[in-house]
């Protein structure tokens, strides 16, 4: 039997309100399949599953609020006989048999509300009207969510300061080369082909990781574990207010036409509160941007636990020394805030370096994920 438990969605995430279920007893679940949406205090997440198997029970009702780590459901693995049936199919027609008023299940098939997901509370434990009218209002409601989230990443920022030895360093980097080549890049492209500079900067950070992967991964149980993978946080604002971080995967190994399409989709579906549970419960390392705020620099709190966060500010236009002559130059501040407990100053500082000059060497950036690709 397997057990399936609400996830972490976050470093600022102790509990969740199930809000509905996609699935039913007797389904047969896949790896990566969306099986729930959980209400966290900054969005309605999409919780996928990455087991297999049949559906056995549902063990939280729309509209309870758990705990992280809260068994969900149980699955039979594949080929697994449940003690109290024969087969699998036979549990999902036990669960068909589930008393419902006729007013119920009418009312049900309006609001779209999934019967046999909902925790009955008439005679023998019958699903009434008033149990699919409360399902569904639980299922729409909406709190004050803003001042949820506010409270929320108030308590994993306060944690982070708490509990993560800070240290921080910044880097002036040119942006010349790098700018010229997005402009080439873009030149006759549709407006829906084009790149922003904040793909670049994305890939520029995954690449320059490979020199200190002390920086991407967690710390966990007294000890920093490395990610072989580059799954990078992008924070995103919302409009309501407040901010989610949820991820980028496979950064480093991706072409950057793909990664603009990724970062797209995600900053939409961020604001249409329409993420993946797997996008926010997995980030290796976070990326902010405040350049279009018109901030010059950000030194950022690092998301627990993750042990680094990098920020980019708004590009200036400055005097720069050029093969010894004073030009005008366009410049970025980037910044590093790291974690004492996985890597030093002397480690953040080859980073920083090592993102000044990949970013010299814009058509490396694509390059790389090409050659990838094709091996």
């Amino acid at each position: 039997m397997i057990e399936f438990k609400l996830p972490s969605l976050g470093a600022d995430m102790d509990e969740g309100t199930l809000l509905t279920w996609h699935v039913k007893p007797g389904d047969t679940l896949k790896r990566g399949q969306v099986v729930a949406v959980v209400d966290t205090s900054k969005a309605a997440v999409d919780v996928d599953i990455w087991h297999e198997g049949v559906l056995h029970e549902l063990l939280v009702h729309p509209g309870e609020k758990v705990p992280v780590g809260t068994v969900l459901a149980r699955l039979l693995e594949p080929g697994e006989v449940a003690a109290t049936a024969v087969d699998a199919p036979a549990i999902a027609a036990h669960a068909s048999r589930r008393a419902v008023s006729p007013s119920a299940r009418r009312r049900a098939k309006e609001l779209g509300v999934n019967v046999e997901s909902v925790k009955g509370s008439g005679a023998q434990g019958a699903v009434t009207l008033a149990d699919i009218e409360a399902a569904a209002h639980a299922t729409t409601a909406t709190p004050d969510r803003q001042t949820e989230m506010r409270k929320a990443i108030a308590a994993a920022m306060s944690r982070s300061k708490r509990e993560i030895p800070h240290y921080y360093l910044a880097e002036t980097i040119p942006m010349a080369n790098a700018l010229d080549w997005l402009q080439q890049h873009n030149k006759d492209r549709p407006i829906t082909e084009r790149l922003l500079p904040a793909v670049l900067l994305l890939k520029a950070v995954a690449l320059a990781l490979q020199r200190t992967p002390e920086l991407n991964g967690f710390f966990r149980e007294g000890q920093f574990m490395p990610s072989a993978a580059v799954h990078t946080g992008v924070a995103i604002s919302l409009r309501g207010g407040g901010l989610v971080a949820p991820a980028l995967h496979d950064v480093d190994n991706k072409p950057l036409p793909l990664l603009m399409q990724e970062l797209a989709d995600l900053v939409k579906r961020a604001r249409a509160g329409s993420l993946r549970s797997s996008e926010m419960s997995d980030p290796t390392l976070t990326v902010t941007n405040l350049g279009d705020q018109g901030v010059e620099s950000v030194f950022g709190v690092i998301y627990p636990p993750q042990v680094a966060l990098v920020g980019f500010g708004s590009l200036t236009t400055r005097p720069w020394v050029v093969d010894g002559k004073v030009r005008a130059q366009p410049l970025l501040c980037a910044s590093l805030a790291a974690d004492h407990r996985a890597s030093d100053g002397h480690r953040g500082a080859l980073f920083l370096a090592e993102l000044r000059d990949v970013l010299q060497r814009p058509e490396s950036l694509d390059a790389t994920a090409t050659q990838a690709s094709v091996q």
